[in-house]
């Protein structure tokens, strides 16, 4: 079942995606010439007035082409015949798409739940908390090392990378204005909770209700985490704390997916999970597709500005053969990459 429901999330984010650009393309009268969702062989095809719709036997990836991607067609309803902005509204469109649509998963998610944790600091669970860190009852937690926080998941991941073992730099509001605490000692403790020995950070905090504007707030939160997430993820990729084969494609995004419904202890709060990590898939996807790659939507944004700015300052635009030959270089490695990462989420897969 959740295998089933991953792949399916997977499938409309990634026809979520097209139909972004898709969407941008009708509203601009851009032709577009086939949109296609899977990739492979098609096994269904529908010619309509202008664009081909097929639907392929491979359920990940798809494309939506565009008449004049490529810089070089004159033809009516071109790409390179339109305006700079409007080419750049089509090539974000996509992630924009992706972005809107992580929000709205995570908000229809997080309507199920009663209330969320809030960084207000209403108790500790022991008094040496309060005397070692400085924190008072009422504060509100809003920065650890220079990182905002807004939700316990920045508290904790923030609280766990602390470069000095001494504490992390905390920041608080306080009767309503911010104060700095200077070095404070964070970390894991064991305390009783409910007869269980429990590991915690010793403070109690407030739990905001469910509401329309606290869902709203909570959404918005997340949707911030996670693109903190995918930059400190590239950050620690560029700086060798993790390795490429950490990373997952496509196969380690359902099998991520499908794993977060199993842990749950039932199938309700499972499905949750499963779309919870969805609406964080949406919004990486989205992210990494703007990243000033060739091959990817934000490397066609990079060289269009560039050539753009050549024009302005030097009269010449860059030789759309040029760009053609970047972006086609970039694919064919962002390909390989992928095969790679596919290669080696199946062997996780099978090896653990």
């Amino acid at each position: 079942m959740y295998i089933a429901a991953a792949i399916i999330i997977f499938g409309l984010l990634v026809m979520i995606h097209e139909f972004g650009h898709f969407t941008a393309c009708r509203i601009f009268r851009v032709r577009v010439n086939e949109f296609s969702l899977g990739m492979g062989p098609a096994i269904f095809k529908k010619q309509g007035k202008e664009t081909l719709f097929a639907l392929r036997c491979l359920p990940f990836g798809g494309y939506c082409a565009i008449e004049g991607e490529d810089g070089v067609s004159t033809e009516p309803g071109s790409l390179a015949l339109a305006s700079l902005w409007k080419k750049l509204i089509v090539l974000a469109a996509g992630a924009a798409m992706n972005f809107i649509a992580g929000f709205v998963i995570a908000a229809i998610t997080l309507s199920f739940s009663a209330g969320y944790p809030t960084l207000n600091v209403v108790g500790f669970m022991d008094e040496a908390v309060a005397e070692e860190t400085g924190v008072m009852e009422g504060d509100r937690i809003v920065s650890l090392d220079g990182h905002c926080v807004n939700l316990f998941s920045e508290f904790r991941l923030f609280a766990s990378r602390a470069d000095n073992p001494a504490g992390v730099e905390m920041e608080v509001v306080r009767n309503g204005e911010r104060v700095k605490l200077g070095l404070v000692p964070l970390a894991l403790r064991e305390f009783e909770e409910n007869g269980e020995t429990v590991q915690r950070y010793g403070f109690y905090f407030a739990v905001e209700p469910r509401s329309l504007g606290s869902v709203l707030r909570q959404s918005a939160y997340n949707c911030g985490f996670f693109v903190r997430l995918v930059w400190m993820g590239l950050s620690d990729l560029v700086h060798g704390r993790v390795a490429a084969r950490d990373m997952s494609g496509a196969v380690g995004m359902v099998a991520a997916l499908s794993e977060a419904g199993e842990r749950a202890e039932s199938a309700g709060e499972g499905l949750l999970n499963v779309f919870f990590l969805g609406a964080f898939i949406a919004v990486n996807l989205a992210v990494m597709n703007m990243l000033p790659i060739p091959g990817l939507d934000g490397g066609h944004v990079f060289t269009m500005v560039v050539s753009a700015a050549l024009a302005k300052l030097l009269r010449r635009k860059l030789d759309p053969k040029v760009e053609n030959y970047i972006h086609a270089a970039g694919l064919v490695l962002l390909l390989g990459f992928m095969l790679f990462l596919t290669g080696s989420d199946i062997l996780k897969l099978i090896f653990g």
